[in-house]
Formats: C-alpha cells, sequence, structure tokens
C-alpha cells in the first residue's frame, strides 16, 4: 500500500473513492458532481487530500482534510472531515494507514492537532478513531444552523 498526497492526477480515482463516500452517507450517486467538487478543492487548494493505492496503483481509500484555526490556541488545527474506505479493501489497515499519514502531516504542519466528526451509528468509523488515539469530546456541544434547504 503507498499514501500519496493526491493531487490532478488522482483526480478521478478520488472521485470514484468520494461518490462511494457520498453514497455510503445515502446521497444518490453523481461521479460529475464529486468530480466537479473534488476538482474544485483542489484547483483552489481548499483541502488536503491522501489517496491509500494498491500495489497496482487503484484506489483503496482516501481521506480530505480542511484546514482551519484555533483562536485560543492560536494554532493551525486541520478537520479530518472525509475518510472512506473502498469495501474491498476494509479490515487490511487502510484506515489507520491514513490517519497516520494525517497525524504525520499534523505535526509537519506544526497543528494542534485534528477534529472529526461521525454519526454516533457509525460505530466502526467510531472503534478505528478511538484505537488510534482520538478522544471523544464530553466537554463541548456541537450545533448546525442550516443556511439551505
Amino acid at each position: 500500500m503507498n499514501i500519496v498526497r493526491a493531487n490532478t492526477n488522482n483526480l478521478e480515482t478520488v472521485a470514484e473513492l468520494f461518490d462511494l463516500y457520498r453514497q455510503f452517507y445515502e446521497q444518490p450517486p453523481d461521479l460529475d458532481a464529486a468530480r466537479n467538487f473534488i476538482e474544485m478543492r483542489m484547483s483552489r487548494n481548499e483541502s488536503v487530500i491522501f489517496l491509500a493505492l494498491n500495489e497496482d496503483g487503484n484506489g483503496m481509500g482516501f481521506v480530505q482534510l480542511y484546514p482551519s484555526f484555533t483562536s485560543v490556541g492560536m494554532r493551525r488545527l486541520w478537520i479530518l472531515n472525509d475518510l472512506f474506505i473502498h469495501h474491498e479493501h476494509r479490515r487490511k489497515g487502510v484506515g489507520e494507514s491514513l490517519l497516520e499519514k494525517c497525524r504525520d502531516f499534523s505535526i509537519e504542519t506544526e497543528a494542534s492537532g485534528l477534529i472529526l466528526e461521525t454519526r454516533n451509528s457509525n460505530r466502526q468509523a467510531r472503534a478505528l478513531y478511538e484505537k488510534f488515539g482520538f478522544d471523544f469530546d464530553i466537554y463541548h456541544a456541537y450545533y448546525f444552523f442550516s443556511t439551505s434547504e
């Protein structure tokens, strides 16, 4: 397995995985929209995407980080927004390898750390995050205010 920072050369692979990721969260398939969304993030340098490739160069999974900041800590913070492993490659250490790459990247960029959210019902992801060392935050409430229909 090889973990690379994705760029436009990997656009199709990332877009296909991203479309599957969205379907996992009960969104209809839309490869064109997925491709456009990922291409915009890449072309505007709005996110960092790490891609896990197998020995044949095929995509096994990806993780997408968005930059943010902690005002109190006065440092960069990375939002681990998307993590997806193709069903054929689950339980092979792909998720752990992607998280290790994110941890190393956070250290390299002198960030205060990584923050993420996942559905309470996503037990596999929660177990992975907790096994990796993420702490479940019991001190902060998470709120969402929708500005779209």
